[in-house]
């Protein structure tokens, strides 16, 4: 085994092979050791996430280094056949690189059975392998910005089914109608770690394929009276609260609000326990009206505050203070000169039910109440909190401007190795600037010189963290946010501190990023 950095409460197992991968994700499973707080297993790494105050990381590192990894215990599985229509984009390039036909690649994707390794990148997205496939191919230079959902796709000895429309690199061979993730089934993923897997032509199969039953959801009665009506949403408005720790078994990400200091601060003004659910505004643009005397709070990238009462008088408000709406008033944000995100919380908290656990909605998994939209109503928790009106909150960071150049605190690895000495000096040397193809799910960032590899080959799958800093072929990093897959194929140089990861995610597009390693990089 090898143990490698990935930042100040999480590090990376490296094994040899996938069997001793899923030797040890069994035995973690099976036999938790004290301090562990997640696992991701990949292809011949697994990503531990720990809590550094229960437990050291060379204690932590010394205890799974004991660990049997020599066998796997068999365990039985079902057998889902997927119908394929061979029409991908990549298909004959796929042929090209392996010096065979089309009909071949179609053959040799049908006739061979796989096995989901694990599960991850997005929920129901399954890694599947093959002992006699031979389907061997590199992953695309450039990653898609988007691939569409039900996408079937190879990339090194891997097979898969994209369940949700998202970036992604993998070479894509054909498409499926099957949902291959559905929240409102008693098992949402179709395919999961073990799951046998038989593709056919759809083109020439005259099996008809049903999927597991959906659960019909209770419809709820809609409630009479609202408490505030959306006006407008601006750019885009989510229900975000802590995240959504611990579903990485599913191939779900914590998700959860990009500024958790911004978001604790709402709920504390108000009076809210500081993990309850808020709206995540972008941008500004967010304007609702009121139905009954409310007491609200915004918190995050600072903006103007109008509030215009039924009287149509207007006043404006300041950020991080309690804020009385009577009934009729409306609110509205502008957009903020710094920062990206408010935080929008109300006295009570707003009546929502969690999914999975959190309220929180991953723009990648797609999983959560969905985004808020205008004309929408929202309804508050009648139960009258206990809590305190916090008076004193402020700001724990300075919200940066387009013109601004923000320092994050990175540490080193786990693949630093496999970049040149000189591409890991540019990374801390030379700005990055935040492109307008950023969002939740990462910032992607341009420099004048992009970063090159000293170690070419293919990198198997592995976990990412938020804030991990990952290097597509292309060199030019992407800055993992909080809806980031839990899975990638290319390397990752180093990682945002986590106290840091708040402030990456109010960056605005322009705004440039100098990288601060906080020592060098070696394995533990």
């Amino acid at each position: 085994m090898r143990f490698l950095p990935v930042n100040l409460s999480a590090f990376m197992v490296e094994l040899e092979s996938l069997e001793q991968t899923m030797a040890l994700t069994d035995s973690l499973t099976e036999m938790p050791i004290y301090g562990i707080d997640e696992i991701t297993p990949a292809a011949r790494t697994i990503l531990i996430r720990y809590n550094p105050i229960k437990i050291d990381v060379n204690d932590l590192v010394e205890k799974i280094s004991l660990r049997d990894v020599s066998s796997v215990v068999g365990k039985a599985s079902k057998l889902v056949t997927i119908p394929v229509h061979y029409n991908g984009e990549d298909l004959s390039d796929v042929a090209l690189h392996l010096g065979i036909s089309t009909a071949e690649v179609i053959r040799r994707h049908t006739e061979n059975e796989f096995q989901v390794a694990f599960s991850g990148f997005a929920p129901g997205f399954g890694y599947m392998v093959s002992k006699g496939a031979n389907l061997n191919v590199p992953r695309r230079q450039s990653p898609r910005v988007r691939i569409p959902a039900g996408s079937v796709a190879l990339a090194g000895e891997f097979s898969s089914v994209y369940p949700q429309a998202s970036p992604g690199g993998w070479q894509l061979i054909g498409v499926t109608e099957l949902l291959m993730w559905d929240i409102n089934r008693p098992e949402p993923a179709l395919v999961q770690a073990g799951t046998r897997v038989n593709f056919v032509d759809a083109t020439k199969s005259q099996i008809s394929y049903s999927l597991p039953t959906k659960v019909e959801s209770e419809t709820k009665p809609e409630s009479t009276t609202a408490d505030l009506t959306v006006l407008t949403t601006g750019l885009q408005v989510l229900f975000q609260d802590l995240g959504r720790i611990g579903q990485s078994a599913l191939g779900i990400s914590e998700s959860g609000s990009m500024d958790k200091s911004a978001l604790r601060s709402a709920n504390r003004i108000v009076g809210n326990e500081s993990d309850s659910p808020a709206l995540e505004i972008t941008q500004g643009g967010f304007k609702a009206q009121v139905h009954k005397d409310l007491i609200v709070a915004v918190t995050g990238a600072p903006c103007v505050i109008d509030v215009i009462t039924a009287e149509h008088e207007q006043y404006q408000v300041n950020t991080y203070q309690p804020i009385h709406l009577a009934k009729g008033d409306t609110i509205k944000l502008s957009r903020p000169n710094k920062g990206v995100r408010s935080y929008f919380a109300v006295r009570g908290g707003f009546n929502i039910e969690p999914i999975l656990s959190s309220c929180s909605f991953d723009t990648l998994a797609q999983v959560g109440p969905a985004p808020i939209t205008a004309g929408q109503t929202l309804t508050v928790n009648t139960n009258s909190s206990s809590l305190a009106v916090s008076l004193y909150e402020t700001p724990i960071f300075d919200y940066p401007a387009e013109s601004d150049i923000v320092v994050l605190d990175v540490v080193l690895g786990p693949r630093t190795d496999w970049f040149t000495k000189q591409a890991v000096e540019q990374l801390t040397n030379q700005l990055w600037q935040v492109t307008a193809s950023s969002n939740r799910i990462g910032l992607r960032l341009l420099s004048e010189k992009p970063l090159e590899r000293e170690q070419l080959q293919e990198l198997p799958s592995e976990g990412t963290c938020i804030g991990a800093i990952q290097v597509p072929a292309n060199g030019q990093p992407v800055l993992f946010l909080n809806d980031h897959p839990l899975t990638g194929g290319y390397p990752v140089i180093g990682a945002v501190c986590e106290y840091h990861l708040d402030l990456a995610g109010q960056i605005p597009v322009n705004a440039k990023i100098r990288f601060n390693p906080l020592g060098e990089f070696k394995a533990l």
